[in-house]
């Protein structure tokens, strides 16, 4: 489904192809002429999340997709999304019950963790608004129900706005974080009013095909759509994982966003 944009603004959004960078792209391009930008950074699903990514963008009608290759990470390491010596772990019991405080820091930091890495993503995208004139860049940071990454605290993207002020011609390019503050079932809820397509997204550190159901950001988003009574609509290998089921109905696909909006 195509959404309408504003006249006279333009934007660049993150577009990963997970669940809140999905939703953030449809807040986007209800609210500006929005431009896509991807980027394959040699993490394990990738060609999954591009997929997912350039569904997302042209469900929601936006102006442009630009896709960017960034080998630094893949050639770094230090990170289990773009290591494979480093296996993406299970998400502890712990883990399930309350994830890391966004103010964890040091030790706290899962091996998913990539390092400065949206500090890449803002560079390139606020690189291109400048060529198009464009005044917002969206990213689809969450700081509460996050695996505590650093780069996902409100303090990071005050920091580099005013990178943005000092470093670029016009200095009238705002990074805009419409979902910092919320939690993942605030934003499954978001997705209904925003005509985000979560059947397309893809958050799975581990799996193409099937999400995995168990590592930490499949946990994050099956209790998510569990909190506000939604079925997901992906598919999962690791049905053990899952909340129970057999509280919802099972509807198609298609149909999970109809019930949702009964549900709010």
């Amino acid at each position: 489904m195509t959404i309408q944009a504003h006249a006279g603004k333009r934007s660049v959004v993150c577009l990963s192809g997970g669940m809140d960078s999905c939703v953030t792209a449809a807040l986007a391009a209800r609210e500006t002429e929005a431009y896509a930008l991807h980027f394959s950074y040699g993490q394990r699903t990738e060609a999954r999340e591009l997929a997912a990514a350039r569904a997302i963008a042209e469900r929601l009608g936006m102006r442009d997709f630009l896709h960017l290759r960034i080998e630094i990470f893949r050639s770094i390491g230090g990170s289990a999304l773009t290591d494979l010596k480093i296996a993406v772990p299970d998400a502890s019991p712990e883990f399930d019950q309350a994830p890391p405080s966004p103010d964890a820091t040091g030790a706290a930091i899962p091996v998913t963790y990539v390092p400065f890495r949206n500090a890449h993503f803002l560079s390139a995208a606020v690189s291109w608004a400048e060529v198009l004139s464009a005044t917002r860049v969206y990213i689809g940071a969450v700081e509460q129900d996050s695996s505590g990454y650093p780069d996902c605290r409100p303090a990071y993207y005050q920091a580099f706005q005013q990178v943005i002020n000092t470093g670029t011609r016009e200095a009238n390019i705002v990074i805009h974080t419409p979902l910092i503050a919320k939690s993942k079932e605030e934003i499954v809820r978001m997705a209904l009013e925003s005509n985000a397509p979560l059947d397309l997204t893809w958050s799975c550190y581990r799996e193409e095909q099937e999400a995995c159901g168990a590592c930490e950001s499949c946990v994050l988003r099956l209790r998510a759509f569990a909190a506000a009574g939604v079925l997901d609509p992906i598919l999962y290998a690791a049905k053990a994982n899952e909340p129970d089921r057999n509280q919802f109905d099972r509807p198609h696909p298609r149909t999970s966003a109809l019930r949702l909006r009964r549900n709010l």
